[in-house]
Formats: structure tokens, C-alpha cells, sequence
């Protein structure tokens, strides 16, 4: 089995800031006041009903929306004003609720150009060789996420969960430091999100993660550090127990579909 340290590099010391972090369509206030601190090598669940503004917040992070107040850092970095591609080139990658897979193609291909789309030699034309690195590491990351014996099969032939774990797969490529999660276990089955919860579980510490998740199980089961949206407004933080007994939590946190 290829290993974590290969497959993700060396320690870093990295971590994501966000300082009063705001977003307004219009009118409408989406995102105020979101203070957050993810420390080198957390997972960090953030828990909220339909419409909290969740997948707004990811959207932020990554630099498909611009916020309308606040800084945010990557690694120690300011990319608050920066696009979305340099945050990709310092090592942030997310999934998405919505599958984003190529399902024409198998799932190595996924996987291989997931690899090659982070890569310095991204736009070669030349037809990669079976032993070409990005090959080499697209089969590596096929095997981590469980889907060795899956590699020539279309995506398309794929059940749900198999899916989802690709996905995952994909988010991995080029070695990131910081990947969002967006609802990863989202229409899986119980034997599934037993599959993904272990993949999440046996990441190495090195690498820094955040999820969304409306599955409760299993975002206090992988998070060390949860922090609850209500309203677009962060109004609870602390360890996966202490949420899990706070009332307020339990009174807010019913929701379903898209954060």
C-alpha cells in the first residue's frame, strides 16, 4: 500500500486565519463577523442547518466568491484578494457537494488528471506513459482511497459511494496541505460512510482538513474541533463532546441539503 508520508511529503507548518470574515449578495447578509483558526495537521468539522451559509464560507476560502469584509489567510499567507488558482498553487483543494467527475473516463484517468491539472507541466500535450510519474501517483492515490481494483473501470459504472471516495481521491492530488471537505458523505449508505469516515480517520496528521457535514455521526467521529454556523454567524466552538451535549446545538441543528 503506497504510503501517507509519499503520498503527501514532509510536516509543514501551515494554517488557515479567517478575521472577520463577511459576504453579502445584495441585501442579503450571508457571512458576518466569521472569526476561524484551523491549527497544522486539525480537522475541524463545521456543523450548521440548511442555509447557515456553510458552502458560502468554502466558497470564500477557495476564491470562487470574493468576500465583502475580511482577511483571509492560507499557511500564513494573506490571499484574501487573491484568485482561486494561486490558492490551488499553495495547496488548497476542496470537493464539492455536486459530483465534478469526468464520467466518460475510468477512474485512473480521473485521477491522473486531477494529478496533471496541479502540476507545473499541466497543458503538455504528449500522452503520458504508464510509468509517468503522474500515472505512477494517479494509481497511488486510486489504492489509498480503496479503489485499487477499480482503476480501469468507467465513472460512470461507479455505485454513489465509490464515487465519492474518487472524489476525495482527486482532492489529494499534488500533495495539498489544506483540503475542504463539502458534505463528502452526503446520500451514502451506512456501510459507505463507514468506508469514508476510515479514509478521513487515517489521513496523515500532517495534512490539515475542514468539513461540512450534515451527518452528525460522522463529523464528530473524524473532527477534533467543531464550530457551529447559525445564520451565517459562528455561535459555538469546542471539542466533538462538548457540542455534542450542547443543548443549543441539538436545538439548531436539523437541517438538511445545501448549507
Amino acid at each position: 500500500m503506497a504510503t501517507a508520508h509519499r503520498l503527501f511529503g514532509p510536516e509543514q507548518d501551515f494554517a488557515l486565519s479567517l478575521r472577520d470574515v463577511g459576504k453579502r449578495f445584495g441585501a442579503l447578509v450571508a457571512l458576518e463577523g466569521i472569526e476561524l483558526d484551523v491549527r497544522v495537521g486539525g480537522r475541524h468539522a463545521i456543523l450548521g442547518a440548511n442555509g447557515a451559509g456553510k458552502t458560502t464560507l468554502f466558497n470564500c476560502i477557495t476564491g470562487d466568491f470574493p468576500p465583502s469584509s475580511g482577511r483571509i489567510r492560507l499557511f500564513g499567507e494573506d490571499v484574501t484578494d487573491r484568485p482561486a488558482h494561486d490558492r490551488i498553487r499553495a495547496g488548497l483543494r476542496r470537493t464539492y457537494q455536486t459530483s465534478r467527475l469526468f464520467r466518460g473516463l475510468t477512474v485512473e484517468e480521473n485521477l491522473f488528471l486531477a494529478e496533471q491539472g496541479v502540476a507545473a507541466g499541466r497543458f503538455s500535450m504528449r500522452p503520458a506513459a504508464r510509468d509517468h510519474a503522474h500515472r505512477v501517483r494517479a494509481r497511488e492515490l486510486g489504492e489509498y482511497v480503496g479503489l485499487a481494483r477499480l482503476l480501469a473501470a468507467p465513472v460512470a459504472d461507479l455505485a454513489h459511494g465509490q464515487q465519492r471516495q474518487l472524489e476525495i481521491g482527486m482532492a489529494l492530488a499534488g500533495r495539498p496541505r489544506l483540503v475542504l471537505f463539502d458534505e463528502p458523505a452526503a446520500g451514502l449508505s451506512a456501510a459507505e460512510r463507514g468506508d469514508l469516515v476510515g479514509i478521513l480517520e487515517d489521513l496523515p496528521r500532517q495534512f490539515t482538513f475542514v468539513i461540512i457535514e450534515h451527518d452528525l455521526e460522522v463529523a464528530l467521529r473524524v473532527a477534533d474541533r467543531v464550530t457551529v454556523l447559525d445564520q451565517g454567524r459562528f455561535f459555538a466552538e469546542g471539542t466533538p463532546e462538548e457540542i455534542e451535549a450542547d443543548p443549543r446545538v441539538q436545538a439548531i441543528y436539523l437541517g438538511e441539503g445545501d448549507g
